[in-house]
């Protein structure tokens, strides 16, 4: 597992640009980690790298976000507050997940069962004094594992 400090707001959105560079039309990728974390801040670094520039809210009440970019679609899914996996199939999850597009998704476990495994995990957890976090990443296929190698150069 590759780990980053990101010292601050800052560090983290231009952490989410890196990885909005780093990964290709297509990738499913899960940020883990507790409220307040940094997981939509760091989503709107991501968007930045790839051409948007207007506002990223979380999608906690709409739980899913799309985003039209020149790279190609960007879904940002909040399941936070989804109440049944089975809600995927309603929102229209399994079209999104055959479209060469990248998905982005806060609370994975609340869609487990439902959704397939991601090519990368970004698990981000507070540091002692609270303004710092940690990313870790995991690989879970062969595209998360380069995704982790352009970013660890």
């Amino acid at each position: 597992m590759t780990a980053f400090v990101l010292e601050g707001e800052p560090a983290q959105v231009a952490f989410g640009q890196r990885l909005g560079r780093a990964v290709g039309p297509r990738a499913l990728v899960f940020l883990e980690g507790d409220l307040g974390a940094g997981k939509t801040t760091l989503v709107r670094g991501f968007l930045q790298a790839r051409g948007h520039q207007g506002a990223v809210k979380s999608p906690t009440y709409t739980l899913i976000e799309p985003y039209a970019l020149a790279s190609g679609p960007c879904y940002h899914l909040d399941l936070y507050r989804l109440g049944d996996p089975e809600e995927l199939e309603y929102l229209g999850l399994r079209e999104m997940l055959q479209e060469q597009a990248v998905l982005l998704v806060e609370w994975p476990r609340r869609g487990a069962g439902w959704l397939p495994a991601p090519d990368l995990v970004v698990h981000l957890a507070y540091r002692a004094g609270g303004a710092a976090r940690e990313a870790r990443l995991e690989a879970g296929t062969a595209l998360g594992e380069e995704i982790v190698s352009m970013l660890s150069d």
